[in-house]
């Protein structure tokens, strides 16, 4: 029993942080109705409804097939590299950059394997770790934080785009700059023709991407979120009940902890003043900043609440998911996949992943001096 609870609180701390903080706030701020009003309901439905999709579209072999297809061109090793990343890069805007990892991460370590590239896998898993959160910042539904902040912010999904863009540009460069530096980039590859992935249950795929087009549909704020929420909710109990089972719901619990928190902040002066000095006009460095220490989602759940100035706290917290290990949640997804391998070398990959996600940083501030 000691040890689940001990395993428990390693696997979700950030989690466990988000309802410690809540509880204590109580005692500060006494329990009303006024809870209710603290959690913003609409980018849950949104959030729990884009999960359940994606399983469901991951559950029947939809990306991997997709990859598998691109890969089956590749003929250098650079070549494969490169596709590997790309597909973090360009799913993470669209199926999230959670599922993305979750995704292709084992799929390259995989194809890794087979091509007698162990020693690659490193370095591959953690450029692939930071395509997913980069490529994810361009977007609306890319990831939790830029869910919850988009909802909140009265801008369209255009305007979202533009302000991230520049970001993804350069991120997109210095992924292939990077793809250049991978040891024996021209040695020839191919990738073993056994391997055959086959999208399961075409009709449900078909429905499940219809229903994905009603989810950003949702996001642009054309559908009513509760109606998104029924579809899904329907569709999924006569299609595939085990789906619901197997959503990530810490991460939701995660919001409201981190909501009933800061709602809480917010109504107590003297630390509602505080921060509102702390944050405002430097939205996005105290973004960064703060992401390092208790990663960028909590970060951004955080800091909404003290400033009006949600454009730059978009950029801070996506940029804040680069950096340390625990910046991003989905950067701790991707280390437990390679952690999870008989011969995996834990302290390296820290290290290389830590001394290239500064890099990254570093460029990508000075990316944000030059715009603003």
């Amino acid at each position: 029993m000691i040890k689940k609870i001990v395993n428990f609180l390693k696997n979700d701390i950030v989690l466990v942080a988000s309802w410690v903080l809540a509880i204590v706030s109580m005692f500060i701020v006494k329990p009303s109705r006024e809870y209710w009003s603290y959690i913003d309901w609409r980018s849950l439905g949104i959030l729990w409804s884009l999960m359940v999709i994606m399983e469901m579209l991951k559950t029947h072999g939809v990306f991997e097939y997709l990859g598998q297809k691109l890969l089956k061109k590749t003929k250098r090793i650079w070549q494969l590299v490169f596709v590997l990343i790309l597909l973090c890069f360009v799913s993470g805007m669209f199926i999230t950059n959670d599922v993305a990892l979750i995704t292709f991460v084992p799929f390259a370590i995989m194809l890794l394997e087979q091509c007698d590239r162990k020693k690659l896998i490193i370095t591959v898993v953690v450029l692939q770790t930071i395509a997913a959160n980069l490529g994810s910042m361009l977007t609306p539904i890319g990831n939790p934080q830029n869910l919850y902040l988009y909802g909140i912010n009265d801008m369209s999904i255009p305007e979202f785009i533009g302000l991230t863009l520049p970001y993804a540009i350069v991120a997109f460069l210095l992924l292939a700059i990077s793809v250049l530096f991978i040891k024996g980039k021209k040695d020839k590859v191919s990738i073993d023709d056994n391997i055959n992935i086959k999208i399961n249950k075409k009709p449900i795929v078909v429905l499940y991407l219809l229903i994905f087009a009603l989810a950003l549909a949702t996001v642009a704020r054309i559908i009513p979120f509760y109606v998104l929420i029924g579809i899904v909710l329907i569709s999924t109990l006569i299609c595939g009940k085990r789906i619901i089972v197997k959503v990530d719901y810490s991460l939701l619990f995660t919001f409201i902890g981190f909501f009933i928190f800061t709602g809480n902040m917010g109504r107590y002066e003297i630390v509602s003043d505080f921060l509102e000095n702390i944050v405002c006009g430097h939205e996005t460095y105290i973004a960064i900043l703060v992401s390092q220490v208790i990663s960028n989602v909590p970060a951004a759940l955080l800091l909404s609440k003290f400033t009006d100035d949600i454009n730059a706290l978009i950029v801070g917290v996506n940029l804040g998911g680069l950096g340390t290990l625990i910046a991003s949640m989905a950067s701790l997804i991707s280390f437990k996949l390679y952690a999870g391998i008989k011969y995996a070398n834990k302290a390296k990959y820290m290290l290389t992943f830590s001394a290239i996600s500064i890099v990254y940083l570093i460029i990508l501030i000075g990316v944000n001096m030059v715009i603003y």
